[in-house]
Formats: C-alpha cells, structure tokens, sequence
C-alpha cells in the first residue's frame, strides 16, 4: 500500500503529500468503529490526527447522516484530506490545527489513530516522526482533549500498538474512560498480537467485549478481516 494513491469502492484516498499512509490496520479499525457505532446513528463525530482523512471517510460511508470534523496539524497532509474529502462530497471538514486548539461541540464519536511510540528510534524524516511518535501529542494530551471534547454518554475508539494497551487501559481509568468494546488484531493465526482496538465510555460499565481478528491465514484475508472490509475493498 506504498502508491501514491489507494482505492476503495466508494472513494480513493491520495497520500502523497502525507508521511503516513494507508494501511491494512488502520483500515480494520475504522471498519471495525463504523460497524460497532452504526448502530447508535451518531449525528456528530470528530476525527483526531486524520492524515490523509482515511477514518473519516470510511465513518462516513457507513454513517452518511453524521456530520464529522477532522482535525490535522500537518499543513500538506490537511490540505491532501481536504481534497480527498471534497471529492466524495459527503460530511467532512477538515480543519489544519492542533487538537489542543480545537474547540467545537460536544462529540457523540471521537476516533483516533494517535502517534503510536514514546521512546523507539525516530526516524530522519520529520514529518513522520511527529505522525509515528508522540513528541507532539502525547497519550495524556490527547486524553485531556477527549474528555473536554466528548459529549456525555459518548464513546470514544483508539488504535494503539499491542504492546501499549496496558498502559492505555490504565490511562484510560484514570480519565474515567470505561471499556465498551475491544479487538486484538493478529497478522495470522501463529503471530501474537500487534494492534489492539479499542471503544471507550463515559459511562458505561457492562462486561468487556473482546473480539479476536486475524489479518491473514494461509497468504489470505481472513473470513473474519473480510466481515469489516468486504464493503471497502475493491477485491473482497
């Protein structure tokens, strides 16, 4: 998924001017958020740290009553989801600012597909290091903008590497964020996990629901990965 561009069955994502792009986890997860949260019909969702606006659109094909802001602090990869956006002509705006200096209504949804390392080596390249590594928005920063930004009653879903989730879970207590839904994602059935997927409440204290996703068995999509992409992926 290295090109410049990425088609899906509804809309295609350009990337080039973005240092992260499409991938196979980050499209389960939005995937996966927008079947989970479909049901309870969002009228008001924020996308945090959108990149190339990927989470964005695939909420808003399965979502297309929701109005959804997306916030981008990269200048070029903002402008890139701009136009990725305006071209399907759906309810996305795309807005070039910090999270920390958002402010808009109270959120029935907040996605995030945050920086996702603290302390690995960083690469040369700057652009991707402020979208890979947290040295701009840190776990407990973006926490604190969830909590003033999510409306009562609201969720909130993360992606996070496998190896974080402890830590998240604990943060996430302390901000009384409680778990509604969470998936671990494995590249095949041998591997351990690497992703973990997460939906939070404010208010909610049911019974965790895990759920198991594998990538690939035998050099091939998975029956399960196919359940969440079947209606994005143009060969599924």
């Amino acid at each position: 998924m290295s090109n410049n561009y990425f088609s899906f069955k509804q809309f295609t994502v350009q990337q080039s001017d973005c240092a992260l792009k499409v991938c196979t986890d980050a499209c389960l997860f939005g995937a996966w958020v927008a079947a989970q949260i479909n049901k309870e019909e969002p009228t008001n969702i924020l996308d945090i740290g959108t990149g190339t606006g990927l989470l964005s659109l695939l909420l808003a094909q399965k979502i297309p009553s929701a109005q959804i802001d997306a916030v981008e602090i990269d200048a070029a990869a903002a402008s890139q989801a701009a136009s990725n956006v305006e071209a399907t002509g759906w309810n996305i705006k795309v807005h070039h600012t910090p999270i920390e200096n958002f402010s808009g209504v109270s959120y029935q949804h907040i996605i995030s597909n945050p920086p996702f390392f603290s302390n690995d080596l960083k690469s040369d390249d700057a652009l991707r290091n402020t979208a890979m590594h947290s040295t701009t928005l840190t776990l407990e920063s973006l926490f604190t903008c969830v909590i003033k930004l999510l409306d009562r009653g609201g969720s909130f879903s993360i992606l996070i590497p496998y190896a974080r989730a402890t830590a998240l879970e604990k943060l996430a207590a302390q901000f009384g964020l409680h778990i509604f839904k969470k998936a671990l994602v494995q590249q095949t059935p041998t591997n351990d996990p690497f992703r973990a997927m997460y939906i939070l409440s404010n208010t909610t204290t049911s019974p965790v629901s895990v759920e198991q996703i594998i990538i690939k068995e035998n050099e091939q999509y998975t029956a399960g990965l196919a359940t969440y992409l079947k209606d994005y992926y143009l060969f599924l």
